[in-house]
């Protein structure tokens, strides 16, 4: 029997979700469709379980999926395989728009969506049909690196199947289990790559076949995360979901992603906590009326508050998203965001720095201002290109001031007033994890900030200036933190 090992390294640096060991879905469908072809499967998921070489070695292939910021530790497990003679296959959001990296080392790349045209790569592995027929396949041919066709997008998501949890490896660990009830959006953020990798057309599951993954996970004592990009973004489809989810009495709570309209169906949220809604996870992205033109997020603050104004009015947490680093925003604006979510009242928030990743539209319009390909950095807590209104150390702080900011010592002393413990446990996490992020980063602002000061003109401070700022962070955080460890015991 033929074996093949499926692995998704982790991130190299903590951040506010490492806690929450949530895979990928991508490697479950192909480890569940393997299997069903009699193939020995195993799904590694690093989060969850070490990724060992010697143990990759014992397979006949090893698939490799991988993001932006873990593409390097992709790039190094395939490097090490090859010499020990085994083939890999990458596959993800970033060797699919960068096939000629990826080609640097591992055997095949497979692009965009890969469910069946993996399967159609199995066939030519196996000797059934030639790898030229293989649609979305990147790979060496005579020396020459060479693209298939793009694969089709798979139009009926039914075909897929219902994800066999066993093919993962220390899966009983998992505490949040992952299902996807539809793919693609059509509001095409300049700074997002769903749009590249999964369409502008939302495509969707029916809701008997969600069901029947959903009822396998009944009295599990597990958490749900719908990994959809905009859950009620169809709202009669998603009403008929939840209708049928209250009415088979499914005892769990879930989280999702939407966007700011959720607000305006209020039966819609109503339904939605019926059946169990825990969180809602929403990209408010700036408080910048002419930054959400520049993005194209079709939404105004006003949208906003109303939203997160009726969906407390449900009892359902609401975690917000922002981003810094448009071309409209400045140093002011950056304050009156941490105001703006502060008086929100939300659960949780993130502030996160643009990031132009591969495959968007953005990372197009800023190709010149890079500063960096490494793309272990490009995780949207990292700044790696030269913004227009801020120096990259100016903006770099922004992020860490927001979130120190935000998660005050004041705010946690009035959640515990409030009793509002999830809130408090997430901060003194949030707070933690800032920490160790200035404490792991001082070589990389030093190296913004000597460009910065290359950048004629561009406002930038000085070594002395920023290792000041620095130091004073550290100082700040560290305190706070110990003050925090003391009023915890």
């Amino acid at each position: 029997m033929p074996k093949i090992i499926f692995v998704e390294p982790k991130a190299t640096e903590e951040h506010i979700f490492a806690r929450f060991k949530l895979p990928r879905l991508g490697l479950l469908i192909l480890g569940t469709m393997i299997k069903k072809r009699g193939w020995d499967v195993e799904v590694i998921i690093e989060n969850l379980s070490p990724i060992r070489i010697d143990d990759l070695s014992r397979a006949d292939i090893v698939g490799i999926s991988a993001i932006t910021n873990t593409v390097e530790k992709a790039y190094s497990l395939a490097d090490r395989l090859r010499k020990k003679g085994v083939p890999a296959i990458l596959g993800g959001p970033h060797v699919t728009f960068m096939p000629d990296e990826a080609l640097e080392h591992a055997d095949f790349v497979l692009r965009g969506e890969a469910e069946f045209p993996f399967m159609d790569f199995i066939d030519a592995w196996e000797g059934r049909r030639p790898f030229t027929d293989v649609p979305g396949l990147s790979y060496m041919k005579d020396g020459i690196k060479t693209h298939n066709r793009p694969p089709e997008k798979p139009t009926v998501l039914d075909d897929l199947p219902v994800i066999d949890l066993s093919v993962l490896k220390n899966g009983d660990s998992l505490k949040v289990l992952p299902v996807q009830t539809s793919r693609g959006c059509p509001f095409d953020c300049s700074f997002c790559s769903v749009t590249g990798m999964f369409g502008r057309k939302f495509r969707y599951r029916s809701t008997e076949h969600i069901m029947k993954e959903l009822r396998t996970y009944r009295n599990m004592g597990k958490m749900i995360f719908f990994y959809d990009d905009h859950f009620a973004a169809n709202k009669a489809r998603a009403k008929e979901l939840l209708r049928e989810m209250i009415r088979e009495g499914l005892n769990f709570k879930w989280s999702t992603q939407v966007r700011v309209e959720v607000a305006r169906d209020r039966e819609l949220l109503e339904l939605m906590k019926r059946a169990g809604c825990h969180t809602l996870f929403i990209g408010f992205e700036s408080v910048n009326p002419r930054s959400l033109v520049e993005m194209n997020k079709s939404q105004t603050i006003e949208d906003i508050k109303n939203a997160v104004s009726v969906i407390h009015s449900y009892g359902i947490h609401v975690h917000g998203m922002f981003v810094y680093g448009f071309e409209n925003d400045t140093n002011e604006m950056v304050n009156q965001t941490v105001d703006f979510a502060t008086a929100l009242d939300i659960t949780s928030a993130q502030f996160l720095i643009l990031t132009p990743y591969p495959g968007t539209a953005f990372h197009h319009k800023v190709k010149e201002s890079i500063i960096t390909s490494a793309w272990s950095l490009y995780d949207t807590h990292h700044v790696v290109f030269s913004p227009k209104n801020f120096s990259m150390m100016k903006l770099q702080y922004s992020q860490i001031k927001s979130h120190r900011k935000f998660y005050s010592m004041k705010r946690m002393i009035n959640l515990i007033r409030r009793k509002k413990w999830l809130a408090l446990g997430i901060a003194f996490y949030a707070r933690f994890i800032n920490f160790l992020f200035v404490i792991q980063n001082i070589r990389y602002f030093l190296k913004i900030i000597s460009h910065d000061r290359a950048r004629a003109g561009a406002g930038s401070i000085t070594i002395r200036q920023a290792m000041s700022e620095l130091e004073n962070n550290q100082a700040s955080v560290s305190e706070h933190y110990e003050k925090e460890c003391h009023a915890m015991k």
